[in-house]
């Protein structure tokens, strides 16, 4: 499944949910959608979180280790907020298509 308009708002709540739970990093969330049917490449994953982070949802730091260079990202008081309404909305949602 490519990724478009309508899906990358269930990747950024997505990717909201994973931050509130721990650090994340590109590769792995990459991977991690794709375990739920999502083939998302780095050229649409990273702009995704930069603008999360524009938006002030996560925040980054960078860890360098030999050559490696890797970018971690973390939710935000923000984020929080705005998973949480996102939750609501969602379930709300979820429980009118399902009936």
């Amino acid at each position: 499944m490519r990724i478009n308009e309508f899906f990358s708002s269930f990747i950024k709540i997505h990717i909201l949910h994973h931050c509130l739970k721990g650090e994340i990093y590109g590769v792995w969330m990459m991977e991690e959608l794709r375990e739920h049917g999502y083939k998302i490449s780095p050229g649409s994953l990273y702009p995704l979180l930069k603008h999360l982070e524009e938006k002030g949802l996560i925040r980054s730091r960078t860890e360098q280790t030999g050559k490696v260079k890797r970018k971690f990202y973390r939710i935000t008081s923000k984020g929080k907020k705005e998973l949480i309404v996102a939750k609501v909305k969602l379930k709300e949602l979820i429980g009118e298509i399902l009936r």
